[in-house]
């Protein structure tokens, strides 16, 4: 029987700090319950033994909370637990980390234990900036943690940095591309600040909205670093990534492709053809559902086949290459071009998407207005 691939995500909740903008499922960090959410994590993996045996392991993605924040022997356990079953020829395996906890000695380990892609969470090199939005590390701080992956052995590393904090300006954006520039990485991903209702950040937009950039500072920066990266060989390939050729995200190609992914851990959803699920967001139940040894799924729900299709539009939108026609004939049994007719003519129209071959992709307008784009073609 052939086996198919998968992508599995690993939660890892806890944080020495937590950031102002945060709104994920994590928890500050304790000693004692970390042991304990590794063996039950374990546990979690091991009730799914006879659905990852079927399947071979294409990408492993440990994130967070901060997975560097941990003790690195606990990260060894747990591939040394996925170690038993199949994995592609050259799986890509990632892992998240803050600057300030990305040590020598945890790099050596990550590298040891199978790990070939790091993604450091920078933000912003701006020292006042990074206080501001409740950041614990410093600027000096992500060029010594690069130095460590590097040093480590690590050649595949990204580097997380954001877009419209509060009091940044566009000369900080400009003053950051020295910086990347200087750090000549194979992977950076620029995100605009999302505001999470019931975040400090939030709260601070609301007090004085002035602050923060407005919308067309934001468009402004962003389209600064679309086209000064592409300037220094990274590629956008999808809204907020760029890389050198080959260097691509593959674990996030499975999000945007609407391929299988399944997850372990602490809120941590899954997707497996049109089953989607999610575990407990909280450590009691979690714990309690695997002493059971129950998969601890909290909620769980079958995708319409409309569902299916919004979603493959709105992640194949987010790709430059755009909405693959084929794979989405083949995937959802419909025609695309036949079943839209009426949007695409409307968007091409509008200057906001092109048809290039067998793809549908944004302009560079319609980027700026993805969401008006996407909720067009909704069912």
């Amino acid at each position: 029987m052939k086996k198919n691939k998968i992508s599995i995500y690993i939660h890892i909740p806890f944080c020495e700090s937590r950031c102002h903008y945060c709104d994920f499922c994590s928890s500050l960090l304790n000693r004692e319950n970390v042991e304990k959410y590794f063996s039950y994590l374990e546990k979690e993996i091991k009730l799914n033994e006879n659905f990852l045996s079927e399947k071979i392991i294409d990408t492993v993605f440990i994130g967070g909370g901060t997975p560097s924040s941990v003790d690195g022997k606990f990260i060894a356990r747990i591939l040394k637990i996925l170690s038993d079953f199949e994995f592609s020829k050259d799986p890509e395996i990632t892992i998240e980390s803050n600057p300030n906890s990305l040590s020598m000695e945890k790099a050596e380990s990550y590298f040891s234990s199978g790990i070939n892609r790091i993604s450091i969470g920078a933000q912003s090199f701006n020292d006042k900036i990074l206080k501001r939005i409740g950041r614990i590390h410093k600027s000096e701080d992500i060029f010594r943690a690069v130095e460590n992956a590097r040093a480590a052995g690590f050649t595949n590393i990204n580097l997380d940095l954001m877009l419209a904090l509060p009091s940044q300006k566009f000369s900080d954006i400009e003053k950051s591309f020295v910086e990347i520039k200087n750090l000549d990485l194979p992977h950076i991903s620029y995100y605009s600040l999302i505001l999470e209702e019931g975040t400090r950040l939030y709260e601070n937009h609301i007090k004085s909205p002035l602050d923060f950039p407005d919308e067309l500072e934001d468009r402004k920066m962003y389209h600064y670093v679309v086209n000064g990266l592409e300037k220094i060989g990274l590629h956008q390939y999808e809204i907020s990534n760029f890389s050198k050729i080959g260097f691509e995200c593959r674990h996030n190609m499975t999000y945007w492709k609407l391929r299988d992914y399944i997850s372990f851990g602490l809120s941590a959803s899954s997707n497996i053809k049109s089953l989607r699920y999610r575990n407990f967001s909280d450590f009691k139940n979690y714990y309690e559902a695997l002493d059971k040894n129950e998969k601890p799924i909290e909620f769980s729900e079958n995708l319409s086949k409309n569902d299916r299709m919004n979603e493959f539009i709105m992640m194949g939108l987010r790709l430059n290459s755009g909405i693959d026609l084929g794979e989405f004939n083949k995937k959802l049994e419909e025609d695309f071009v036949s079943l839209y007719k009426r949007e695409i003519e409307k968007n091409i129209k509008l200057g906001l998407i092109e048809v290039k071959g067998n793809k549908i992709k944004l302009t560079e307008k319609g980027r700026d207005l993805s969401n008006q784009v996407e909720l067009d073609f909704f069912r």
